[in-house]
């Protein structure tokens, strides 16, 4: 963040978002809105490629985002750098109400065969969870 092109400044540090390098970025933004409660808040296209912000759109005093970007051949400013891929424990957390919601966001994502985890119960604090991959491996 720089002076010259942000004028409005949080009151104090704090956590933002978490980005992800993706391969198709409109795949990606139909997959987070149909598996997830996140809406597209943003999305933008510049000299480097695409990106879009996903998120809760009645977070705006403390957002949370996901970002993710799909870099043009050749502007990918960390081009030589390995395709990071969270997974199979680094993952994205999203919690849900209830065991039947969990049960639902697992049958759609084995309907699509993206359901990486089927419902199971861990111990405390976790809880009844599922894992379901994105379009590039994320769970």
């Amino acid at each position: 963040m720089t002076e010259d092109t942000y004028a409005v400044h949080p009151p104090s540090a704090r956590w933002t978002h978490v980005a992800l390098r993706v391969n198709d970025i409109d795949a990606t933004i139909a997959w987070y809105t149909e598996h997830t409660p996140l809406s597209l808040l943003a999305r933008r296209e510049d000299e480097f490629g695409y990106g879009a912000w996903l998120g809760h759109s009645d977070s705006v005093e403390h957002p949370f985002l996901l970002v993710v970007s799909q870099f043009l051949e050749g502007k990918d400013p960390f081009g030589d750098s390995p395709h990071a891929v969270l997974g199979p424990f680094a993952h994205i957390g999203i919690e849900l109400c209830s065991r039947a919601d969990i049960e639902a966001a697992a049958a759609t994502a084995e309907a699509d065969g993206s359901l990486a985890m089927p419902p199971t119960q861990m111990p405390p604090p976790i809880g009844y969870i599922c894992m379901a991959r994105d379009p590039d491996g994320n769970t």
